[in-house]
């Protein structure tokens, strides 16, 4: 962390109040409500449209609420921009670097923009290339970069000058498990610092690995908020996934297992599996009784917790390559 950061006395690193952001007819954010601590993950999930970008634009500055207030760490949004500016920095879902300079020379550069000397700025990309793990790309033109490198050097030119605040935008978007574990454990190194971080995506598992709470927007609206175990528990107790035998025997199962447990039946890309979140677990045993008296089979059974794509899918009724019948 910088030596001359400072910090407000309020723990509160974002204050937001009935944030609106409106498209001509359309109201891309509709009275989003934000409170998050300083030091900390927030996680913000939603389906593509929902709102994600557009909120994290306005409280970044970059765009102007149509109503609401929000507060920076105490500074208030619609009049102490430069304040705020001053404080946050922002990672977009794609690099904003000049791909024909290395990995080197658009650090030294962005350095330069926030006021370091030639000298300075060489000492402070060689810090950042050496703490990204891309020492040996630094002579390297950012276009031939893979596309782990290419994260990593966006989010180091986003940290030239360490931030109170970051906001990172879908920042693991295509990347490979290997370079999105990097990321996480950038971020996680970030926040032992003291950086809060306000993180979207849309990888579930991302936001359950990192986020200390995380807010479910859709629609442009927060429809629920507290820390993954919490979301979890609010969908009901268990996960029955059923894995049949025979695809045919899918539509029969599925109006059983509707009829007995009084919920939706979750279908994916495997016409075989079927999960349902079950918020009385005795009536499992019931419904599988009744699978066997129909003589469907079944290779595999499971009551387990919700997982947060499960969670995801509930709130929405949206998750990649499901549907929800």
């Amino acid at each position: 962390m910088d030596a001359n950061r400072t910090r407000e006395t309020t723990s509160w690193a974002i204050e937001a109040k009935g944030l609106v952001k409106v498209f001509g007819k359309h109201r891309a954010v509709d009275g989003v409500d934000l409170t998050i601590q300083e030091g900390t993950v927030y996680g913000f999930l939603g389906p593509n449209g929902a709102g994600k970008t557009t909120t994290i634009r306005m409280l970044a500055t970059l765009s102007k609420p149509d109503a609401g207030t929000a507060r920076i760490f105490g500074y208030d949004l619609a009049t102490e921009g430069d304040r705020i500016r001053s404080r946050i920095s922002l990672t977009g879902q794609y690099a904003s670097l000049d791909e024909d300079l290395t990995g080197m020379e658009n650090l030294v550069m962005m350095a330069g923009l926030m006021g370091y000397g030639r000298r300075e700025a060489k000492t402070r990309a060689k810090k950042l290339l050496a703490a990204f793990g891309l020492e040996d790309a630094a002579k390297r033109q950012v276009k031939n970069y893979s596309g782990g490198m290419r994260r990593r050097i966006d989010i180091a030119a986003s940290l030239v000058v360490t931030p109170d605040l970051l906001f990172l935008d879908e920042p693991t978007a295509g990347l490979d498990p290997r370079s999105r574990n990097q990321v996480w454990d950038i971020i996680r190194t970030l926040v032992a610092t003291g950086t809060t971080v306000l993180l979207t995506t849309q990888y579930l598992e991302e936001a359950d690995q990192l986020a200390d709470r995380i807010a479910v927007i859709n629609q442009g609206k927060i429809i629920a908020e507290g820390t993954s175990s919490e979301l979890k528990a609010s969908v009901g107790t268990g996960t029955l996934t059923v894995q049949l035998v025979n695809a045919e025997d899918r539509g029969r199962t599925i109006e059983l297992l509707k009829r007995k447990l009084g919920v939706g039946i979750h279908t994916g890309t495997d016409p075989t599996m079927l999960t349902a979140q079950v918020s009385d677990p005795s009536l499992v045993a019931e419904a599988l009784g009744d699978i066997a008296q129909e003589r469907i089979a079944i290779s595999d059974f499971s009551l387990g917790r919700p997982s947060l794509d499960e969670v995801f899918l509930t709130l929405t009724g949206q998750a990649a390559e499901t549907e929800n019948v």
